[in-house]
């Protein structure tokens, strides 16, 4: 049976229940965030919560809650949810007004909801073994403010879809210029002649948790160049290696692009490597 929280409380998740007028339900109007625990330790938490807070800023969610508190909860969390691999769901709104209206309602308290959901075993840095993705492409045609992580994700869901449709993983997305931009749950990079790049960080982007470990971890190593900047569909498409990247897949091989091989069609040395340093060093974080 699946623990939640609610407002104050755990319950069973079945238990859990929020008022029709709650403006996460009539308007996606809140923050969420994944974080992801591996036998009770956390990773990037501390940068997790940091981007949940930005989040309710932006959006003008006053919420006072200490760092520790969320600690306190994803602790207690994954304890009534056995401590396996799991992440941890976080899921603030707006709160429930008496009546539906667009302005942001003064004096609702938000709501507050989390539960702990099972994640998959972290990929083993064997290009051998390791499952890979594939993956089709679309124009992004999702709003224009991807950096805010939103539980307002039908965009990313309608966009998922048409990849789950075609029997793929994940749907990596470009922009109006042909610029690539990110996938419909995870930060996308290419690697060519032993470089990574990913985009840089804009309004297009999600600042992906995941993406900043893992670029931080291959900038203090050094062994494995890594460069931000605006990346082209031609190069998606020429790449060696494409690689997606979240809190629940960590780092992960794509070898298929609509249809093709992605380089020679296996799974490559560099993302071998990556994944070697990254598993060493994200329990620092």
């Amino acid at each position: 049976m699946s623990i939640a929280f609610l407002n104050g409380s755990y319950m069973p998740i079945e238990e859990a229940k929020i008022s029709p007028l709650d403006r996460g339900f009539l308007f996606g109007d809140g923050i969420y965030e994944v974080i992801p625990s591996y036998h009770g330790k956390t990773v990037g938490f501390d940068q997790h919560i940091a981007r949940m807070n930005d989040g309710l800023n932006a959006i003008k969610i006053r919420l006072d809650w200490r760092d520790d508190q969320w600690r306190d909860l994803c602790t207690t969390l994954c304890e009534k949810s056995g401590n396996g691999n799991l992440g941890v769901y976080l899921h603030v709104t707006r709160g429930a007004d008496n009546k539906r209206h667009h302005a942001y309602p003064e004096g609702v308290e938000p709501t507050v909801f989390a539960f702990a959901f099972e994640i998959p075993e972290p990929p083993v840095p064997d290009r051998n073994s390791v499952k890979p993705y594939t993956c089709s492409t679309a124009q992004d045609l999702r709003w224009h403010r991807c950096n805010i992580k939103s539980i307002a994700l039908l965009g990313n869901v309608m966009h998922f879809q048409q990849s789950h449709e075609k029997g793929d993983g994940e749907v990596i997305l470009y922009n109006a210029n042909d610029e690539l931009t990110e996938c419909g749950a995870c930060n996308a990079y290419v690697i060519k002649d032993g470089v990574v790049a990913t985009p840089p960080l804009d309004s297009q982007i999600l600042a992906g948790i995941t993406r900043q470990l893992v670029l931080k971890v291959l900038r203090e190593d050094g062994s494995i160049p890594v460069e931000e900047r605006v990346i082209t569909m031609e190069e998606v498409r020429n790449a060696d290696e494409i690689w997606i990247s979240s809190s629940s897949k960590e780092i992960a091989p794509v070898v298929k692009l609509d249809g093709n091989p992605v380089g020679d069609g296996k799974v490559g040395e560099i993302w071998e490597a990556a994944v070697r340093l990254f598993q060493a060093r994200k329990f620092d974080f």
